[in-house]
């Protein structure tokens, strides 16, 4: 157990977007640690995305926003979510030692892969001597694989980028979702009879599915979890239809949880012709 006694935490530091069966491997050792030596969890996170403060031209692909990863984050220990763009000139040593002094750390749990600090430090027995300058005792995790899967958020979001709906899922541990606000449309669903709720994302960043055809489950004010059907088209427009939903959702928030991929996105020759495929899509969303 850690020396230092008025010292009372072990964090771990990362962005953690999506909050995946990697990170919560992490999470479930940084518990085990903090019940072994009587100490509080403690998960440093970040405000936006590093690359994007250090790379001008960065667009991320996220798949949470920040309050959704606070939010995820918070049921395995306390969070601070720091603004990147205030710390990322501080070298490791710098970064460490505002964690022990400021901050009551006395354990650091790193990922396997995880790096921080200007001076880009590249091997974990850097973290470790410096650790040991400023009074911190830093371990390094080993990797986390799921089969013949490696477990990241890069391979997460590219899972959603081809539809593989159910690999992004297995990675996760629970079903991708996104929210956002109800707003108008073309209005065409309405006319054909099947009224489509347009969502416009929570954040401008967050990775939409390829274009194509989706079971999902939505959940707004007035509506519990509820099967629908959402389409994508290949200008990332998403449409929401709920069988079992009618009337007003404008200005709603609205949740949505991806539980398959149906079809691949397709041009109708008529109206008639889309009615039809859509009733065999909302046939389907049931099975």
């Amino acid at each position: 157990m850690p020396d230092a006694i008025s010292m009372n935490k072990i964090a771990t530091i990362g962005f953690f977007d999506g909050v995946h069966k990697g990170h919560r491997f992490l999470f479930r050792h940084l518990d085990l640690l903090a019940s072994e030596w009587g100490l509080e969890p403690f998960i440093v996170t970040f405000e936006q995305h590093p690359r994007e403060v250090l790379q001008s031209d960065y667009v991320p692909q996220l798949l949470t926003t920040a309050d959704e990863r606070k939010g995820l984050l918070s049921a395995y220990g306390e969070v601070l979510m720091l603004p990147f763009d205030t710390i990322h000139s501080l070298t490791a040593a710098q970064f460490m030692e505002r964690l022990h002094t400021q901050y009551q750390v006395s354990v650091l749990l790193m990922g396997y892969d995880h790096r921080f600090g200007s001076d880009r430090l590249r091997h974990p027995q850097d973290y470790r001597r410096i650790g040991e300058q400023v009074g911190i005792k830093v371990i390094t995790m080993c990797e986390f694989t799921e089969g013949e899967w490696h477990v990241s958020s890069t391979e997460i979001r590219s899972a959603l980028a081809n539809g593989n709906i159910a690999m992004a899922n297995e990675l996760l541990g629970r079903f991708y979702s996104l929210s956002g606000t109800v707003v108008h449309g073309k209005g065409l669903g309405r006319t054909i009879g099947f009224p489509t709720a347009n969502i416009q994302p929570a954040d401008p960043h967050l990775i939409i599915p390829k274009a194509g055809v989706y079971a999902v489950e939505v959940r707004a004010y007035g509506i519990e979890w509820s099967k629908a059907m959402l389409n994508i088209d290949t200008q990332g427009i998403i449409e929401v239809y709920i069988p079992s939903f009618s009337g007003d959702l404008y200005g709603q928030n609205m949740e949505i949880r991806f539980m398959r991929f149906i079809r691949d996105e397709k041009q109708m020759g008529s109206l008639d012709e889309l009615k039809k495929q859509i009733m065999e899509d909302c046939a389907s969303i049931t099975r």
